[in-house]
């Protein structure tokens, strides 16, 4: 069976969709670990490494962030059961924590190695 030129085009097609998948997937953290917050008013992000409280504003009041040892935590929030409150703090990549009821989302990326530039790069 003889590969036609319209099937070359498609397997290379498929595989670049392959490709670009696998770096969308595993490529996206990258360099010191960073906290990202979303809330009503917006997103934020902010370094693991520096201790903050940081007060994001939901449709039932403020959400205070904790970001303190190099972990971070939903210090304070007003929702009523108080779940975000309670799972506690969080370190690695990937994890999350978020108060659905006030619609914050709290989670932390990047891979926690950091990136050297070697002699080669300019």
């Amino acid at each position: 069976m003889r590969v036609k030129p319209l099937d070359l085009i498609i397997i290379l097609a498929a595989a670049a969709a392959v490709a670009f998948s696998a770096v969308v997937a595993y490529g996206r953290g990258s360099g010191a670990l960073q906290v990202d917050i979303s809330g009503a008013d917006g997103e934020w992000i902010y370094p693991l490494s520096a201790d903050r409280e940081i007060r994001v504003a939901g449709p039932l009041g403020d959400t205070v962030v904790e970001i303190r040892g190099k972990s971070v935590r939903i210090a304070d929030s007003p929702c009523p059961n108080k779940t975000c409150v309670a799972a506690g703090a969080i370190s690695e990549p990937d994890q999350w924590i978020a108060c659905l009821p006030n619609r914050v989302f709290v989670r932390i990326v990047g891979t926690g190695k950091e990136e050297k530039v070697d002699a080669g790069v300019y």
